[in-house]
Parts: C-alpha cells; structure tokens; sequence
C-alpha cells in the first residue's frame, strides 16, 4: 500500500502532478477537435511535459541521491545553493562581514578608485573593546602632510641598477589568472602612477609591455619565459628577457603564502598558441610548475642562482619571495649568505592569507606563516645576521589599506603589494569564481566575451586612482602620528586589544633582536633552537 501511495507523497508529488498535468492537457487536445485548442494547450504541454521528463531522468541517474528521492524539487536546492554567496553579500552581510574581504573594505577600494566620497558618518563600526581589535597611537604634534610620493631605494651593494620603488605596487598575477585587458589596465595605471607591476609567474606577456610600465618579472619554478624544452632554466633567455629597460627588478618565487609548497598544473587542453609562446611551453603538452625548483637544491645553491640572476640581468636588484614555513629553512638561508657572501637586494615575504585563483581549502587555511608574523621574523633574523640595511623588504598578504600598509611597515616592511586591493579597482566584486572562467567582471578569465566587460581607459584611471588615493591615506596617518615618512613607523606606533581589559603595544607583541645577536647565540626563543638546527648545505635540519 505504501508503495501505492508513495507518487502522492511530498517527494515525488511534484513529477506526478507534472506527469498527470501533461497527460490530461494532451488528452484534452486530442479529444477536442477544435484546432485552436492546440494553440492555447501546446505551451503548457510543452513545459510540464519537460519537467516530467526531467523528473524522469533525475530518478534513473546515479550521481545526486536527492533528486532521486526528490525529483525535480530538489533542483531548487542546487539554484539555492548557486545564488547563496551573492544572497549573502547583497542581503545578509553587515559592513564588517565578508571574507576574504569586508563590504567595508571593498567598497572603500571602490570609493577610492571612482575619486567619490570615502568618509564615513557617525562613528566606527568596530567594537573597539573586542579581542584582537587594533590602533595606531596619534600624536599632540600632529604635522602637515607633506604628500604622498613615498618611495623606497632597493639595491644593495652588489647591485649596479638599484630602482626607486613605490611604497604600494602590484602584487603578481600572472596573465592567464588574469585577462589580457586586466593586465593592460593595472600595467597602464602602473605606468601612469609611477608605481610597480609584478608579472606573477606566467612570464611577461605583451599585455605587460603593451604601455610601458614598470615590471617585477617572477620566475617560479616552472621558469616561464626563460626555460629549456625539458623545464630547465635557460640562462640566454633570461638574460635577453631581463635587459629590457621595462623590467627593473627580478624576483625568484619560492612559495606563495595561499598554497605553500604546492606546484600546479595547466592542462594541455588549456595551453592555447598565446600561452605557449609568452610560457615557452609545448602545444599539446601539460604545462607544469612544479613544487621545487630544478635550478637549486640547497641554500648555497640558492644564493648562487639569485647571484646569477642579478649577474645576468644586468646588475638589476635580484631577490625572492617567499611564505615563511620552518624556521631553520629561513635561518638556513640567512647562513647561506653569510657563508657565501651573497645577499639578495629584496625579500618579499607572503602571508597565508594571501590571495589566489584557486587552492586546496587545507593550504589556504592551515599552511603557512601569517604575513605579519613572517615579516617580523624575516626583519629580525636580517638585523640577527647584520644585513637588514642592504635587503629590503617587501610583503604581501590581505593589503587593501593606508592602515593595513602602516601597520606592516611599523613590523618591519619596506615596502607593501597588493593584488586583491587592485583587482578591486578593476572592478572584482568577490564573486569567488576566479577558479571557474566565469568571472562576472571579466578580471580573472580568458572568455573573450567576459573579458570584454573590462573597459581598459576606465580601468586604467581607476587603478591609478585607488594607488594615489591609498597613498593619501597613508600620508595623513603619518602627519596625525607626527611622522614624515612611512619608513619612521615603528611597533610602538601600534597596540593590540590582547583581551576585554588587557592591551599590548606590537613593540612587546613584535620584539626585534640587537643587530648581530643571531651570530652571537641568542636566546631569544623564537630564534635559539631553530638557528641551531638551520645549516647552509641542506634546508633539512641539523640532526
């Protein structure tokens, strides 16, 4: 009986009032013989007898166990659950809610990028008592900004060609995450700002030297655009690459902070004629950047190649990026130049909160150094071996503001990219489908017709915009401070809220260590057993 009934139930009554619905219309056509019967039943007959024949289908297939036990309804779960992140973000999300980025802070970007009003009425919106809430200490003296052209020399003494960088340049992104015009449009208002583009990985495509400016090339390890047939890299190709007077600074990529430690891989069916050529890959072939490099295997071979790269292209700064994962593999590095004498002119140091267009959910949370902590430590263990004021560095890692910028450089930083604060600007609106070709912007993909939404002369003075913007920003935090330049920001500048009743100033949250200490034997514990354990020949510890 109950299998009788089981049609007229809540899970299947909506494919039987379909099929019964479909079956009577027809009948009704067929039994009355007045043509234009036809005319008004053949539409419904149409839909209802699609949705039987849907419903049909979703109780044969295999795949999904609810449309076998809700035919057809359960279809309104899956529409549910597509719209759920856009339902969220225009309905449900306050100002401060929203990751990886707040409403707050995309639309500030926004605001800043369009030149309209960024101020905001009444008050914060931030519970100023809470865990984990941060400030920067203002001064009685506050001075007059003094504009907003912040720029940082980077080159050490080996290095023949220093650049005078921005504070605040384009964090990689490689073409192929991005469109052709994405790449136009922050190269252009790179350009048009004086500010620096970091090509990310995929090698440098015409759409970076299309307007002339700025580049940091990366070179991962698959060596895109400096490569051999095999993978390997070629060092005649990179040499003509990095003399082109666009190029001014050559970073090697040693991990990125939202998936450390992992390699990637294009599908062949993916490797268009384009990407072949700007990549130096093979049509027809998977196009691979694996985990590790080939070039090097140890920190003394790795201080050799950065050697080699600022050798070859030129005497141009030479340096890595890199998320901070064990300790003793940094300290190992550190001893590596020590002992070779070699120092890289810059390191840029990535946080796992860094940004990416898709990554395993394990590594984008769990992996890796937050960029703060790494910055802290990467600027201590410098000043520990005597060589923070030949290397600069940079970071990147969830930057989108004048404050996010000050409170890094107050840790240790020189300088700050960006990559989702400028694909903002471009328009991004955090749809979460960077991974999918489906962007609604036309930022991250390679339809032609999606990125053809991205209009570059608009974009282009949105991008340059949000950079002078910013930039203002930081300008008047500094006057209100009583500070000149960002490079005067110290961790004394800044408290954190460590409980309801208990505050702490970043300079006990970050405490530096006395120049030299780390070859002296320090005992701070951050440093004391993983120096021990760091040596020059191997990134596996001592032991």
């Amino acid at each position: 009986m109950e299998t009788l009934l089981l049609p007229f139930s809540p899970r299947y009554i909506v494919l039987t009032i379909c099929a019964v619905v479909t079956a009577l219309l027809t009948g009704i056509g067929i039994f009355d013989h007045n043509p234009k019967v036809w005319e008004v039943l053949l539409i419904p007959i149409v839909i209802f007898g699609a949705l039987t024949f849907l419903g049909i289908r979703d109780l044969l297939q295999k795949n999904h166990a609810v449309l076998r036990n809700y035919p057809i309804s359960a279809h309104i779960r899956f529409l549910l659950e597509e719209i759920r992140p856009e339902m969220r973000q225009y309905f449900f999300e306050s100002e401060k809610d929203g990751m990886p980025f707040s409403r707050d802070t995309r639309a500030l970007v926004y605001q800043r990028a369009k030149m309209q009003l960024d101020k905001r009425p009444f008050g914060t919106q931030e519970d100023v008592y809470r865990e984990g809430y941060e400030w920067m200490h203002h001064s009685v003296a506050p001075k007059a900004s003094r504009g907003s052209e912040f720029r940082v020399t980077i080159g050490g003494p080996d290095c023949t060609k220093p650049y005078s960088a921005s504070v605040f340049n384009i964090s990689a992104m490689s073409f192929g995450a991005l469109s052709p015009n994405s790449v136009r449009a922050l190269n252009t208002g790179a350009k048009k700002g004086g500010f620096a583009h970091d090509t990310g990985e995929g090698g440098v495509s015409p759409y970076h030297r299309e307007n002339g400016g700025d580049l940091i090339w990366e070179i991962g390890s698959g060596y895109f655009g400096c490569r051999n047939r095999d993978g390997s890299f070629n060092p005649e190709e990179f040499a003509r690459v990095a003399a082109g007077d666009q190029i001014k600074m050559v970073e090697l990529k040693i991990s990125q902070g939202a998936k450390p430690g992992h390699g990637g891989v294009l599908p062949a069916a993916k490797v268009s004629e384009e990407i072949s050529k700007i990549r130096g890959v093979a049509m027809g072939e998977d196009c691979i950047s694996p985990a590790t490099h080939r070039a090097f295997s140890t920190p003394l071979q790795m201080m050799a190649f950065i050697g080699e790269m600022r050798r070859l292209s030129g005497g141009k700064p030479a340096g890595f990026k890199m998320c901070v994962g064990h300790p003793w593999e940094f300290l190992a590095i550190c001893k590596a130049m020590l002992e070779t004498g070699i120092y890289p002119d810059f390191i840029v140091v990535d946080g796992n909160e860094g940004g990416t267009g898709a990554a395993p959910l394990e590594f984008m949370d769990h992996l890796g150094m937050p960029m703060r902590e790494g910055v802290s430590f990467v600027h201590n263990a410098l000043i520990g071996i005597n060589a923070r004021d030949r290397i600069r560095i940079g970071c990147a890692g969830k930057i989108a503001t004048a404050f996010d910028m000050a409170r890094a450089m107050a840790i240790g930083a020189d300088w700050c990219n960006s990559a989702r604060g400028f694909m903002f600007a471009l328009g991004c609106i955090q749809s979460l489908s960077c991974h999918t070709d489906r962007c609604p912007t036309g930022v991250t993909t390679q339809d032609p017709t999606r990125a053809r939404a991205l209009v570059v002369p608009l974009k282009t003075e949105r991008v340059y915009m949000y950079h002078h913007a910013t930039l203002h920003a930081l300008s008047e935090l500094l006057a209100a401070a009583g500070l000149d330049h960002p490079q005067q920001l110290r961790p004394i500048h800044f408290s954190k809220r460590t409980s309801s009743t208990e505050v702490m100033s970043f300079a006990k949250l970050y405490p530096s260590l006395r120049p030299g200490e780390l070859m002296e034997g320090t005992q701070d514990p951050r440093f004391r057993d993983a120096w021990a354990m760091a040596r020059a020949d191997s990134f596996q510890p001592v032991g």
